[in-house]
């Protein structure tokens, strides 16, 4: 789900749960009233049901009654969608609960971030990050906009040697002098693909000049050739058409 999409369905969802805020309470007695409805409204499928005929206090009341079925049925994702329709923040949360009960961190995530519980993705960040789900850890922090508790997590991955996720949070909080320390290690340790994408990510021209100059040196044309354009490098750049053109064909 896109950025755009991921904010229009937490609006839709903040302005249902608003509407209806009134009646939800009285949700046991309302699925008791819908029940005839609900086997027909399971047979049709959640993406194919059409509510439109009814008001919108009926409406919600039948789709939390659809998304309750589909809970006792075991069907999380549906009765996801069934909440999401209906407003129902109380419900996605616990939804949310029950996926984190069962180790289903991802899950958890997302249906807290449709149910906009800021709070709840900021207890699975850290709960993640203690258990060493970095993945997991980063998008909850980064859904929650936590730069204090991201940082943590890319220095924690920095020390693991975990460089995908320490440059993916440095470039997401833009952290350019962390990007750049990434590469420093990382072409101190001859990972030379690592260091190319930290200092690129920096705009860090000396860094990609001087990445370029070593790969030169260790007959790494293609990588020097590549390191030297994205650093504006045009004199190196020649040299190595001039001098090597013959060896990089595929340029």
């Amino acid at each position: 789900m896109s950025v755009d999409e991921d904010r229009i369905v937490k609006k839709m969802v903040a302005e249902i749960a608003d509407s209806n805020e009134k009646f939800m309470g009285h949700q046991s007695s309302d699925i008791e009233n819908f029940k005839r409805i609900v086997p027909v409204l399971l047979e049709k499928g959640i993406d194919n049901v059409n509510l439109s005929m009814f008001d919108e206090s009926t409406k919600g009341k039948l789709l939390n009654a659809l998304g309750e079925e589909y809970v006792r049925r075991g069907n999380m994702n549906d009765s996801v969608k069934a909440f999401i329709l209906a407003g129902n923040r109380v419900r996605l949360v616990e939804v949310g609960e029950h996926y984190e009960e069962v180790g289903l961190f991802g899950n958890a995530i997302d249906t807290y971030r449709l149910a906009d519980a800021n709070d709840k993705l900021l207890y699975m960040g850290k709960k993640c990050l203690e258990n060493g789900h970095f993945a997991d850890a980063i998008k909850a922090f980064r859904l929650c906009n936590d730069v204090e508790n991201l940082t943590k997590v890319g220095d924690e991955c920095f020390q693991k040697g975990k460089w995908d996720y320490a440059i993916e949070i440095f470039n997401a909080i833009n952290s350019t002098g962390k990007l750049v320390e990434i590469g420093d290690k990382c072409l101190k340790d001859r990972q030379i693909g690592y260091a190319s994408k930290a200092y690129e990510l920096a705009h860090d021209k000396d860094k990609l000049s001087q990445l370029g100059d070593v790969c030169l040196r260790e007959g790494l044309l293609a990588t020097a050739l590549k390191s030297y354009q994205l650093a504006g490098n045009d004199m190196m750049v020649t040299f190595i058409r001039e001098n090597f053109g013959n060896k990089l064909s595929s340029y």
